[in-house]
């Protein structure tokens, strides 16, 4: 064996040794979409004393967006969606599991889903950056909200003034992932803005009111990859302009960092630029346990300020929260039968568990 195979074999083994001798991650997250409704209430309460301590998981990322009941605007909740006295009884189940609660409501973007389009936009069309266009959403993803309306932000921040109070939280999610309508040419207040403008002024009025009420800011990170110059295209990443933003944001802002296909090394990209980082994966086991790797690896090597930044693991879902209790306490059989929904929760509760046992093993 010549000189440099040697090494080269020896710096893996000790890239591998190094990694699997990291200390614990210190962010073990679980995001769920949909609440519970109240017949479905039990059953999460129990998951969240039992099943996430059981898991190791020490955060709750858990998006209510518009399922709540409003107080401050009872126009904007869903039908039959929890109440304070409700959340309350998550509050203190995440409490007796040592777990905090992080309250996501979906902010800028995500504000239609198919043909139908959601409360805010419903009941105050103007908010809408794209107002009177494509009708029934036909030819978008999303639809989004105009960051300039001089009126969208009263509405949105007593929205999320009242979800952050009830949860008990000490931050707030914003979502702020998928954003493709943004400084639309007809829109009269920002169509002389680039993507990258308006992004980055959504995010700092997002980030000083949350700030000012001592809060936490945490979003998805997509929007500031470039997807060109990574490869990682327009999901995943932005191509839409958006990415240069990252140099106009506050970087207390948690970023997490959601890749489901593969396994790309962007956390370390966040740390360097000065943000705190989680690594957030979906469905497929093997790009998981690379996100962790990657993780790991980093926290490792890097030095003390910029390895503080690299927080750990956000697993997500995206089945809703009671298909994803119902997959979990069915412990992945029968994987290959049911619905695509079902099918669904299988794979991200089978991603879940693998991932999970892999930190706890830290």
């Amino acid at each position: 064996m010549n000189r440099f195979n040697s090494i080269t074999i020896l710096l893996v083994f000790s890239l591998i040794t190094a990694a699997s001798s990291v200390s614990a991650q210190p962010v073990r997250g679980l995001h769920l979409t949909n609440p519970p409704g109240r017949d479905n209430l039990e059953l999460f309460l129990k998951f969240i004393r039992e099943a996430l301590p059981k898991e190791g998981v020490n955060t709750l990322v858990l998006e209510f967006d518009y399922s709540y009941q409003f107080e401050s605007h009872p126009e904007l909740a869903s039908p039959g969606a929890l109440g304070k006295a409700e959340v309350k009884q998550i509050v203190e189940a995440c409490r007796d599991a040592k777990v905090e609660l992080i309250p996501q409501i979906n902010c800028l973007g995500h504000q239609s889903w198919s043909k139908t389009t959601s409360a805010l936009l419903t009941k105050y069309p103007e908010f809408d950056e794209t107002p009177g266009k494509y009708p029934d959403n036909e030819g978008i993803y999303c639809r989004s909200w105009c960051p300039y309306h001089p009126e969208v932000h009263k509405i949105v921040f007593e929205l999320i003034d009242e979800l952050a109070a009830a949860c008990e939280a000490k931050a707030v999610h914003v979502g702020m992932d998928e954003v493709f309508i943004l400084a639309d040419k007809d829109c009269p207040r920002c169509k002389d803005k680039s993507a990258a403008e308006a992004f980055a002024y959504e995010i700092n009025t997002l980030h000083d009111h949350l700030a000012s009420n001592g809060l936490t800011m945490w979003m998805w990170s997509d929007r500031f990859i470039d997807g060109k110059v990574t490869g990682i295209g327009e999901w995943e990443a932005s191509e839409n302009g958006t990415a240069a933003a990252i140099d106009m944001a506050p970087n207390d802002i948690v970023m997490c960092d959601w890749h489901y296909e593969a396994a790309h090394p962007t956390a370390m990209f966040f740390a360097v630029k000065g943000f705190p980082v989680v690594s957030c994966p979906w469905r497929k086991p093997e790009v998981a346990l690379g996100q962790l790797q990657l993780m790991d690896t980093a926290r490792m090597y890097a030095n003390n300020k910029t390895g503080e930044r690299l927080r750990g693991m956000l697993h997500t879902t995206w089945c809703g929260t009671v298909p994803f209790m119902n997959a979990y306490y069915n412990e992945g059989r029968n994987s290959n039968r049911g619905n695509n929904s079902n099918r669904s929760a299988i794979e991200t509760v089978n991603t879940f568990k693998v991932l999970f046992e892999a930190m706890r093993k830290k």
